[in-house]
């Protein structure tokens, strides 16, 4: 385990909105210089709120989207010098599961189809007849019956479409997956099935690996063996799931485990029986100051104007002026970086 599976050094991306006359260009940080590294069979989780660059950071990792910067390294590959040529035989060792289960299945294809075009790609199977076992092994890993070969898309349910998308990703037996908030979609009792046949999967690989994108704290307790949390395009924290859960260091992390919701403590009910109850007091989690944007994120620390910790410390200059670097606050181990953390006050 002493080499990573996956490295980010310093990677962005940008996206530039053209020019307006008299105005200087506007440019969308979208990604902002992340360092990551997951080694293999270890599960990531990657949460934060709505558009802060979670999906564009799993594409960019795939190549998806090109990135603006940086470096991606897949044990010894430089994924971002690749050809095009070279980019499809990486996408076998790299696969993804979509958000949508509606729109990431071809309609004109029915799921045979589907399945077997990746063992068609990548030559993985001699013969036609080969890679229809092969599609039927994986509908009967996921839970599907072999029946379904000739269905379309749309004669399935949304829990079923998505374990067609995890065959799908199955089928070249890729060493990383990047989920990318696969469970949104569905029904609650769907996720659950859904979280158990991706870690039943990774039980029968060894090895295999989850990027979990996710803004679903509880399921990513549940998933991951560590977590990155990203506000504004940029990692706040990092550190195992343990760790994070039970000691978060960055204000925003501990805003946003207090934000889970959970039943409310009620005091004890009168010796009569009336119903009702005193709920619990609601604490306050961010100052009084709006969500920033990406097209124009506070100087210094993006988090310091929502920030509890900054306006109690008398509102430090240091947090106004200058962006806070992801530091190590707990030693790192083997097949771990320890605990870090982006903040000044922590």
């Amino acid at each position: 385990m002493t080499t990573p599976l996956l490295s980010l050094q310093g990677l962005c991306k940008h996206y530039p909105l053209g020019t307006r006359l008299f105005h200087a260009p506007q440019v969308v940080r979208a990604v902002q210089d992340i360092t990551l590294r997951i080694w293999p069979g270890q599960n990531l989780g990657l949460v934060g709120e709505s558009g802060c660059g979670k999906s564009t950071l799993g594409r960019t990792v795939l190549r998806l989207i090109e990135p603006t910067q940086g470096q991606i390294l897949m044990e010894d590959t430089d994924v971002t010098a690749l050809s095009s040529r070279e980019l499809r035989r990486f996408r076998r060792r790299a696969q993804m599961i979509f958000q949508d289960p509606y729109s990431s299945l071809n309609p004109r294809m029915n799921v045979g189809q589907i399945l077997r075009e990746p063992l068609q790609i990548h030559a993985l199977c001699a013969t036609p007849a080969q890679q229809l076992q092969r599609a039927e092994e994986l509908l009967e890993q996921v839970g599907l019956p072999t029946t379904s070969l000739s269905r379309y898309p749309h004669e399935f349910s949304g829990g079923q479409r998505q374990r067609i998308g995890i065959a799908r990703a199955l089928a070249v037996q890729p060493q990383l997956i990047i989920a990318d908030e696969p469970v949104s979609a569905l029904d609650v009792s769907i996720q659950a099935q859904i979280i158990n046949l991706l870690l039943d999967v990774q039980a029968q690989q060894p090895g295999l690996t989850y990027l979990f994108v996710s803004h679903d704290l509880k399921v990513v307790e549940h998933m991951c063996h560590r977590v990155a949390v990203m506000y504004l395009g940029r990692l706040a924290e990092v550190a195992s799931t343990q760790a994070l859960y039970r000691t978060p260091r960055h204000p925003y992390t501990q805003a946003l485990l207090a934000s889970v919701p959970r039943p409310p403590d009620y005091v004890q009910l009168p010796q009569s029986g009336t119903p009702g109850g005193a709920p619990r007091k609601k604490l306050k989690l961010f100052a009084d100051a709006e969500s920033p944007s990406l097209l124009s994120p506070p100087s210094g620390c993006a988090f310091h104007p929502r920030c509890l910790r900054y306006h109690e410390a008398g509102k430090p200059e240091r947090c106004r002026s200058e962006v806070p670097a992801l530091r190590t606050v707990t030693a790192a181990t083997d097949g771990d970086d320890g605990h870090q953390v982006a903040c000044h006050l922590a």
